[in-house]
């Protein structure tokens, strides 16, 4: 069984930056391609960031290239999503997700676990 638990998110001006967290307590974290997802206010959830179980494969949303990455320690079984240069229209909930394969998918459907969501409020 997975359980993810993400890190509290925050309000943070435009330009700034944060990193969430999501963390597996259990021991099977390796085992999984992970993905960061996000949803504002009438939207749909999409696909922010993947990585493959070992960390070796990721990708992004054309949106977030060359400000967020995505990272893993699959020792501590925890992932990580840095933003940098937030722009207000990055304001949304970020999820953190977990599928039982090598390697990740930008689908919402093709994951099977789900963090409770943390909220990334950009200001102007």
């Amino acid at each position: 069984q997975v359980q993810l638990v993400e890190s509290e998110g925050g309000l943070v001006q435009a330009g700034g930056s944060l990193r969430l967290s999501c963390v597996d307590p259990g021991r099977t974290f390796s085992s999984y391609a992970m993905g960061w997802f996000r949803q504002a206010p009438g939207k749909e959830r999409s696909f922010v960031a993947g990585i493959s179980g070992s960390g070796s494969n990721t990708d992004y949303a054309d949106s977030v290239k060359g400000r967020f990455a995505i990272s893993r320690d699959n020792a501590k079984n925890t992932l990580y999503l840095q933003m940098s240069s937030l722009k207000p229209e990055d304001t949304a909930v970020y999820y953190c997700a977990a599928r039982p394969y090598t390697d990740y998918s930008t689908r919402h459907y093709h994951y099977t676990y789900w963090g409770q969501g943390t909220q990334v409020t950009v200001s102007s």
